[in-house]
């Protein structure tokens, strides 16, 4: 295989692409990479608790707690993204955002970063669900998150490195 990359899948959400990089020793290996947009995860606090989701994902066929997150539009920006997020999965709206951490999800063979955020929320409204999005929003405590995470409830990566940087876990 001739140096470079070749795409070999080009979806909605991601392109997968196959060839070969030159690593900082100078040798040649191949990689198979998924290209992502990249994406934003918010710990929305509303008056001391946190509001989680249940989502259902249904390349693992279950639902998970997770905090609300979502990929990157076109030209947005994380701080944009984050806001949205929150808004369409759970309602409520952000008053108060700051940047606390940046993850790479699996950077073996993606290249996926999530900006994650804290926030203060207020007033919720009418959640702006996805057509595929089923979704459930409960307001827990951080103990309550606490034992969840003891209890093996809370598995989905992101949520776990977000709770980590706030100091929750």
């Amino acid at each position: 295989m001739r140096s470079g990359r070749e795409k070999v899948f080009g979806g909605r959400l991601l392109n997968v692409f196959k060839g070969t990089k030159t690593l900082p020793d100078g040798r040649e290996a191949y990689f198979e990479e998924i290209e992502h947009p990249g994406a934003a995860l918010v710990i929305p606090f509303i008056k001391g608790r946190i509001v989680f989701i249940r989502q259902f994902r249904a390349v693992i066929g279950k639902y998970i707690w997770e905090l609300p997150a979502g990929t990157l539009e076109a030209g947005e920006t994380p701080y944009a993204c984050a806001k949205r997020e929150v808004a369409e999965e759970t309602g409520y709206g952000v008053k108060g955002l700051k940047r606390i951490g940046l993850i790479y999800t699996t950077p073996g063979f993606c290249n996926e970063k999530i900006y994650i955020f804290k926030a203060e929320c207020e007033g919720m409204k009418k959640a702006q669900r996805e057509e595929d999005e089923l979704i459930r929003v409960k307001l827990l405590s951080k103990s309550e998150i606490r034992k969840l995470f003891k209890n093996g409830k809370i598995t989905d990566s992101k949520t776990i490195a977000a709770l980590s940087f706030a100091g929750i876990l």
